[in-house]
């Protein structure tokens, strides 16, 4: 199973104010606990809102708002994807996430291609799977 840890934006990560160097060296600590135990697929930080731009799709008609966006408890600073067993196992990995005070993560299952039996085809499924298998490895030293 895959699953997406988001880091939650603060008004300092909105501000575009850089974490001080201990909270970098943590950091780095820990991605590299993730690419050791071969379950770090991908993790990125994100500059903030107001370099970025809301799409919206309406009756047919795309509009783009430039940022920055009102509500920055809602916002993403950064994320990573994991591979792990289960949801416990994804838990304990954001569990030794090294937080600052107030800082809020999310944990979210990322769909895999068997779920959507559905609505896609055995073929479709399998290709989407072998893709998956050829590109989505874990991050290595």
């Amino acid at each position: 199973m895959r699953f997406m840890i988001i880091v939650k934006a603060t008004p300092e990560s909105e501000a575009g104010i850089m974490p001080k160097p201990e909270v970098f060296e943590a950091m780095g600590k820990f991605n590299e606990e993730l690419i050791n135990a071969g379950v770090l697929l991908a993790g990125e930080g994100l500059h903030p809102s107001s370099e970025g731009a809301l799409v919206t799709s309406s009756g047919g008609e795309i509009t783009v708002t430039d940022g920055p966006f009102a509500e920055s408890k809602e916002l993403i600073a950064g994320f990573w994807i994991i591979t792990a067993k289960s949801k416990d196992e994804a838990l304990e990995w954001v569990k030794r996430i090294p937080f600052d005070d107030g800082e809020t993560i999310e944990l979210r299952r990322v769909f895999e291609a068997a779920d959507f039996a559905e609505v896609l085809s055995a073929d479709e499924i399998a290709k989407e799977q072998a893709w998956r298998d050829a590109n989505q490895k874990p991050i290595t030293n």
